[in-house]
């Protein structure tokens, strides 16, 4: 409560007696303390005397000093009043018959000031010294520590004891710094905040006897702003310097840090020290490029991506506070895509350049590289910095051929594996990340086919050509040459796939569009060789019993690997030119009579 015109002296040194009210009503309960000046035993005598004078809050009788009763006193207490400090209260004014004669209540506004100074009436001044925050005080202040013999024209008589409770709101002094108490602080720190940085933070902010103002938590949104460019009340500014991703901070402001006597709506009264505990979610700068971890790189890495390579990779993607906001791994698929094209986020495509197949790799992009301020979604918010780890699973280029490695080669190899050849080999099928697809192993027998035909992958039938008997080869097939996007059963779409061959037999082929081929000259008249009933016409029987012949003495060869009877019974349908179940001289032609080639085939 402010004094009327007369301003008064502040007396040197603070005196103060200590009584509690329940000492008041119950007369067996000891007095706790009296601080008192002069004669100690003339002023107990006269509290005593003034106690059991009254009944309950009645007339202590004269007084020489303040009588305080601490009736609350918080468990933690920070600061206490001290001369100078500006302080804020609420409080209610009584006489002693309890009929109010003032109330901040009433009013709607806390009384600020400064205490010690003379600016409050004295027993005001004395009666707040060494009071915490929320602490509550009842003040039996006498009338000479009060309005004194002239009181308040309309409101306080003359030599009135006027009676109040208080309860201390804030305190602080225009010394006073800004208090930071670190809550929590990741192990992991590798960026703090400084100025010019735009963050992203969620905070609670209460007045400094608990009060809420404000929380971002309630507006389901952080607050997101540039630091040290004026937009926040600088002792915010101040606060945030230095904080980590994920720190948890307590940021205590005093006034002049934050809305001084103004204030700010009616959420926060003029002269408040704010209380902020903040948790910082991302921070980034204008100026960021993107930043790379490298967490686990193959000891072997022949080739590293490039622009316009196609890749393959499984991802985490997360908030700079963990929140995870995305997975490859959730929906059991890799990602896959080219690079440096456009087709992904800037950052991401930075990201992905020079990477090594099995690399593990952590890439921190800035909004202005990713979603940029309108975010993507639910999930990723505007200005938010994206964490990738990545596992680069392959990558190719769409001008890439068949990459062979030779693991072993007999030393006496003359021939060698060409197109039409019919091969047997052992296989083992994988992708560039180890994972095993297929194995010949796995089966009674090794796998056969005719190279050149298509009934196995082009990257495959071109690894196996120019193979000596016994040889090993490793050979890596880009997804044009394999599956293609679609993949296969048990392949995946675009994946390049890696073979480990071992050639076990080979049969020399024939040439494409052929059955069968003669070793050397066919018979000279091939009609009567083939009719060996000499009845003018060669039936199925006939043409199977001197095609089989002819292949039993080595005379010829069919086309390996496939049929033998499906063969000769396909020769036979080429020459029953009529289909009437039988061969004339007329209908049979060489092949060579058509083709005009070397080989002569029917």
């Amino acid at each position: 409560m402010c004094k009327n015109s007369l301003e008064g002296n502040f007396l040197p040194g603070i005196w103060e007696a200590e009584l509690f009210l329940a000492a008041w009503k119950d007369h067996t309960q000891p007095l706790k303390q009296l601080h008192i000046m002069g004669s100690l035993f003339s002023l107990l005598l006269l509290c005593f005397l003034g106690l059991w004078g009254v009944q309950g809050l009645g007339d202590p009788g004269p007084l020489e000093d303040v009588v305080i009763d601490r009736y609350y006193i918080p468990k933690v207490c920070l600061r206490e009043v001290q001369m100078g400090d500006f302080v804020r209260y609420h409080y209610n004014g009584t006489f002693q018959d309890g009929t109010k004669f003032d109330s901040s209540y009433d009013r709607g506004a806390t009384v600020a000031g400064v205490a010690g100074v003379g600016r409050l009436i004295t027993g005001m001044d004395r009666g707040l010294q060494g009071m915490c925050v929320n602490e509550r005080r009842h003040l039996i202040v006498p009338p000479h520590l009060g309005y004194g013999s002239i009181g308040v024209a309309g409101l306080i008589p003359p030599d009135t004891t006027l009676y109040f409770d208080v309860i201390m709101l804030d305190i602080w002094n225009k010394e006073d710094k800004l208090q930071i108490t670190t809550l929590y602080k990741p192990e992991r720190c590798n960026r703090t905040v400084e100025n010019s940085d735009f963050v992203r933070y969620h905070y609670n902010g209460t007045l400094l006897d608990g009060s809420p103002f404000d929380s971002s938590y309630g507006k389901d949104s952080t607050y997101d702003t540039y630091v040290g460019s004026g937009w926040l009340i600088k002792g915010m500014d101040e606060g945030l310097l230095g904080m980590c991703a994920g720190e948890k901070r307590r940021i205590v402001i005093p006034p002049f840090l934050a809305y001084g006597e103004k204030g700010y709506g009616t959420v926060i009264p003029p002269q408040a020290s704010l209380v902020f505990d903040v948790l910082l979610v991302d921070l980034h700068n204008p100026k960021d490029g993107i930043f790379l971890e490298h967490l686990e790189v193959p000891t072997s890495c022949k080739r590293k991506s490039v622009t316009g390579d196609f890749v393959r990779y499984h991802y985490n993607g997360t908030l700079m506070d963990g929140t995870l906001f995305d997975s490859s791994y959730s929906r059991n698929h890799t990602y896959d895509t080219y690079i440096g094209k456009g087709y992904v986020i800037p950052g991401m495509d930075q990201g992905l350049q020079g990477i090594c197949i099995g690399e593990k790799r952590r890439i921190i992009i800035p909004p202005h590289l990713a979603y940029g301020e309108s975010g993507a979604g639910n999930k990723i918010p505007g200005s938010a910095v994206l964490i990738f780890d990545v596992h680069v699973i392959d990558f190719h280029n769409p001008t890439d051929s068949v990459e062979i490695q030779t693991v072993y080669r007999p030393t006496d190899c003359n021939v060698t594996t060409q197109d039409r050849d019919f091969v047997r080999y052992h296989y083992n099928c994988s992708l560039l990340d180890g994972t095993k697809l297929f194995s010949s192993h796995d089966y009674e027998h090794p796998q056969e086919a005719t190279l050149g035909t298509n009934k196995i992958i082009e990257g495959l039938n071109n690894g196996l050509l120019n193979m000596c008997l016994g040889e090993k080869r490793t050979v890596i097939v880009p997804p044009h040459l394999g599956h293609g996007e679609s993949g296969a059963r048990g392949v995946p779409g675009s994946a390049v796939l890696q073979f480990e061959i071992e050639l076990l037999h080979m049969e020399p082929g024939v040439p494409e569009g052929y059955l069968f081929v003669w070793h050397s000259e066919p018979p000279e008249n091939l009609f009567e060789a083939m009719d060996i009933n000499k009845d003018g016409e060669v039936p199925s029987e006939e043409f199977t019993t001197f095609i089989s012949s002819q292949i039993a003495e080595g005379k010829g060869r069919m086309m390996p690997g496939s049929d033998p009877e499906k063969v000769i019974n396909d020769m036979f349908q080429n020459q029953d030119r009529n289909k009437d179940g039988k061969i004339t001289a007329e209908e049979l032609k060489l092949k060579s009579d058509e083709d005009q080639i070397q080989h002569e085939e029917l």
